[in-house]
């Protein structure tokens, strides 16, 4: 039996995709992935998310401003990416973060329109999807603030509700920390980089706690490396994590996916 993943994170709206779409979501059916989340980056790209979960069962769009996309953005997109929110497919608010690595967006302007996403997030009670790079402190800072001052958002005891760190690039201490706030941790083709430290990481904290994603078309996993990458190529990821944790594929799948479709709340979606 082939194991069921869910990609978490796969931006398919990319012009990447734009002459064979079918020919994508047909590999990925067929290596096993069964749902696919499509995170906005800006708002274009944000409705785009939306029309391509309405013109497939298997796709749930998350929408929202990417901080390097803030500093073309306005107030008036946020009120937009919020009434998108009332979507039925639409399943967090996302990507959002903070990015100091480019610097494309002022500093100051990213951590305003992140505090801004994770108040939509809190008043729409939806999970949001977290970019953090070279920003550590800064994003554990905002969002650890907003947890505080909503502790009833997404609250549901031990399981992780409020969101996804995704592509995470911290430690297993800050994975730690991350799961106490109530997120879970997400991992695209770095697991198979031979400079990653993320399969230590994962060796120290485990599955029960992550998601997994292609972060298409970036992030292609080995051997594929240098190519687009795609939902379908997750069997590299899921496998590899196996091997390493020195446990069954379909373990990998089958927990994984079983987060994912707590987090985004897709039971809820197939009962309508």
């Amino acid at each position: 039996m082939i194991p069921c993943y869910i990609d978490s994170h796969a931006h398919l709206f990319f012009t990447d995709y734009t002459n064979n779409l079918d020919d994508v979501l047909l590999r990925a059916k067929e290596a096993g992935v069964n749902v696919i989340i499509v995170p906005g980056t800006d708002l274009k790209s944000s409705r785009e998310a939306v029309l391509l979960a309405d013109g497939h069962e298997n796709i749930f769009a998350c929408v929202g401003i990417h901080p390097h996309e803030v500093s073309k953005a306005t107030n008036q997109d946020l009120v937009e990416i919020e009434k998108l929110c009332e979507h039925r497919k639409v399943v967090a608010i996302g990507e959002i973060g903070l990015d100091y690595h480019y610097d494309f967006s002022p500093r100051e302007q990213q951590k305003k329109f992140l505090k801004e996403q994770l108040e939509i997030a809190v008043r729409r009670s939806l999970p949001v999807v977290v970019h953090m790079r070279e920003s550590t402190e800064d994003t554990f800072s905002i969002v650890e603030q907003t947890v505080n001052a909503n502790p009833d958002w997404k609250e549901s005891g031990r399981e992780p509700m409020r969101g996804v760190f995704h592509c995470f690039p911290g430690t297993a201490d800050q994975a730690a920390y991350v799961h106490g706030l109530g997120f879970y941790i997400s991992y695209p083709g770095i697991v198979t980089f031979k400079k990653s430290s993320s399969i230590e990481v994962l060796k120290e904290i485990g599955i029960n706690n992550i998601l997994l994603e292609t972060d298409s078309p970036y992030m292609t996993p080995e051997p594929l490396r240098g190519k687009r990458n795609e939902p379908a190529n997750i069997v590299l990821i899921g496998r590899k994590i196996g091997e390493a944790l020195d446990i069954s594929e379909e373990e990998v799948a089958r927990i994984t996916t079983e987060n994912a479709v707590r987090l985004f709340d897709l039971g809820r979606l197939e009962k309508e």
